[in-house]
Parts: C-alpha cells; sequence; structure tokens
C-alpha cells in the first residue's frame, strides 16, 4: 500500500513526513528503510503481534508495511506544468490513495504561500489542479471512444456517454470519486486512472495548544471536517511538530507523553488506521516457532487468495484454510487449546476472510 504526503508550501507536510520516517525507524527490528530521498517505509502497528510474540517466541515477528511518498512541488497551474507539474501529477498516479496535510494553524513566522490560513482555499487550490489534469484526461478518452462508436464498437457509446457526465461534474468543482457510478461506470472509470477517483484522507495539522481539544472546537478543523465529510473523504487532526516529537521517544515514553497530552494514539498510528478503513483493508495473522507475521489484504477477500498473498503455491494448491479468531485463541491460552475444544474452525475455498484470523493453510503442489 503506497499512500501520497501532499500539500501547499510551509502546511507541515515535510514535516509530517519527517516524523513518519523517523517513527519508522523506531520501530523494533524491522522497522524502516528508505527507497528514495522521499519515499519511507513504516509498519503497521498491530498489538495482536506482541501477544502471539510472547505465546510462540519466534525467531522474528514481522509486521505488515505502508509506504509513504512525500510529493512535492504542487504550485497553481500545475495542471498545465507549472512548478514541477508533470511530475508532481505522475507521483499522484502511482499511490493508492493520498493523505493530504492542510494548515490549521496561525504561525506568525511560517509564512503562508497565500498570506493567510483559510484550509478551505488551500484544499480546493489542490483539488482544482487535480481536476483540471483529469478533465484533460476524460477529453481524450471522450475523443477516442466516440471513434471508436462510430467504427461500429457499442461500448464505446457508453464510454462517451460517461465521459460527458463526468466532465460535467469536473467543471462543478467536485472530484470524480463523488460521482454516483453504478458498477458497470465504476469499472470504467478505474481504467481511466483518475487523479481525483483516488481516496483521501485529510490532515488537519493543527497547533500544539489546539492538541487534545474537541475537533468541533478547533474553528479550522471544523471546516476541514465539513470538506471531508462532503466529499465522502476520511480526516484525522494531527499535530506534525508533536509528531516530530514523538518520533524521538522511546516505546515507553512516548506512552507517557501521549496520555500527559490526552490522546491515546500518535497521529502515525491514526493515520493508518484511517488508512486501513479508507482503503478497506484488513489483516489476517499467521504465528509459529519461525515467524508471527501480519499479512494485510482487501475485505472480502477469500481463503485461496489470502493464501496466496504468501506464497502463489499456496493458493494454487490449496486444499483448506485452518482458522481460529485472535480472540477466541488468546482467550483459550494456545492452538493447543483451541485444537482440544474443537475451536480450529476447517474453512474451504468459499470462505471470506476476517479480520483478527490466525490461520494455517494447508495445501498440494
Amino acid at each position: 500500500m503506497k499512500l501520497g504526503v501532499v500539500g501547499l508550501p510551509n502546511v507541515g507536510k515535510s514535516t509530517l513526513f519527517n516524523a513518519i520516517t523517523k517513527a519508522g525507524a523506531q520501530a523494533e527490528n524491522y522497522p524502516f528503510c528508505t527507497i528514495e530521498p522521499n519515499t519511507g517505509v513504516v509498519m503497521v502497528p498491530d498489538s495482536r503481534l506482541q501477544v502471539l510474540a510472547e505465546m510462540y517466541h519466534p525467531k522474528k515477528v514481522t509486521p505488515t508495511t505502508i509506504e509513504f511518498v512525500d510529493i512535492a512541488g504542487l504550485v497553481k497551474g500545475a495542471s498545465r506544468g507549472e512548478g514541477l507539474g508533470n511530475k508532481f501529477l505522475s507521483h499522484i498516479r502511482e499511490v493508492d490513495a493520498i493523505v493530504h496535510v492542510v494548515r490549521c494553524f496561525e504561525n506568525e513566522n511560517i509564512i503562508h504561500v497565500d498570506g493567510s490560513v483559510d484550509p478551505v482555499r488551500d484544499i480546493e487550490t489542490i483539488n482544482l489542479e487535480l481536476i483540471f489534469a483529469d478533465m484533460e484526461t476524460v477529453t481524450r478518452r471522450r475523443e477516442k471512444a466516440q471513434k471508436n462508436f462510430r467504427g461500429g464498437d457499442k461500448k464505446a457509446g457508453a464510454e462517451a456517454e460517461l465521459a460527458d457526465a463526468i466532465y460535467q461534474h469536473l467543471e462543478k468543482g467536485l472530484p470524480a470519486r463523488t460521482y454516483p457510478a453504478n458498477e458497470e461506470e465504476r469499472e470504467i472509470l478505474n481504467s481511466w486512472f483518475l487523479l481525483t477517483t483516488k481516496p483521501v484522507i485529510y490532515a488537519a495539522n493543527i497547533s500544539e495548544d489546539d492538541l487534545g481539544k474537541p475537533e468541533n472546537e478547533i474553528p479550522f478543523a471544523r471546516e476541514v471536517r465539513k470538506v471531508a465529510d462532503s466529499e465522502h473523504a476520511e480526516m484525522i487532526v494531527i499535530s506534525a511538530a508533536i509528531e516530530e516529537e514523538i518520533a524521538q521517544m522511546d516505546p515507553e515514553e512516548k506512552e507517557e507523553f501521549l496520555q500527559d497530552l490526552g490522546i491515546g494514539q500518535s497521529g502515525l498510528d491514526r493515520l493508518i488506521t484511517a488508512c486501513y478503513h479508507l482503503l478497506g483493508l484488513i489483516s489476517f495473522l499467521t504465528a509459529g516457532e519461525d515467524e508471527c507475521r501480519a499479512w494485510t489484504i482487501t475485505r472480502g477477500t477469500k481463503a485461496p487468495q489470502a493464501a496466496g498473498k504468501i506464497h502463489t503455491d499456496f493458493e494454487k494448491g490449496f486444499i483448506r484454510a485452518e482458522v481460529v479468531p485472535f480472540d477466541t485463541l488468546v482467550e483459550n491460552g494456545s492452538m493447543a487449546a483451541c485444537r482440544e475444544k474443537g475451536l480450529i474452525r476447517s474453512e474451504g475455498k468459499d470462505y471470506v476472510m476476517k479480520d483478527g484470523d490466525i490461520t494455517l493453510f494447508r495445501f498440494n503442489v
């Protein structure tokens, strides 16, 4: 899973990205590696893995991971190639979802590129550049579909009609993800790889003084929430400056600091939770003396395809999955106890995986 971090200059985007990468570097054993100067891989926190590690004492514990890409260079006119223009847009095309950092703090020492703090205006600036780029894409798709329709391709007629409808939707300043497409239209839309169909999480970057306050008591955050709700997007409230501090702490110090702030979880942990929810992801777990590991799959994935995440041979030769829910394992203390009580289920190829399934795949190739 790859997430692109975007935002205007001086909104705290780079501060947040730096905090994310430092947090990743702190993770035990696995942790963080830099693929490129602007890319970081961070482990997904999962307390269930620690419980399994205490049960099995494995040689290694492997969490699942998320890749963050710091996408820089947006200016007004990016859709026309200004600033880094096309490079900025091409980086967004490569990610699964967008983390849009929005400035929600006043600070006279940090100049805002437009002279004042206005979260709704800032969101619109970036969204419009993506919309303008999509309008160009849709225009090309429409021209191609119309040409194919004249050549006798009946399906192309439906595509041309959809292109017209999407173009009109974009013209209103609305992202393509808010267009009420049916299943057939959604399939066509996905093949166009539009920028504004990508899921978005708005990260409202608030001041340190506002941290811990209810969201509805922070005026700028309230404005971001309205935009997020109107677009069916996710939103979290975060303080990039505090996240950078947290990233430098050891686990015990971090826990105490979060409790003192009254926020429970770090912004990074909440961001990852929001990403999973937005993209419809869950994790199943495998456990043994060699390794305890989390695997990310899309909600609704069936057992053979989940097995294929581990190895393609597991999917090809799938026989069955032996499954016990994580909570059941914890209640009974061991896999052996679950087996004695008949709590381990044998599931076939039509079984839909659940979050937290402890799974052993049986296969033959």
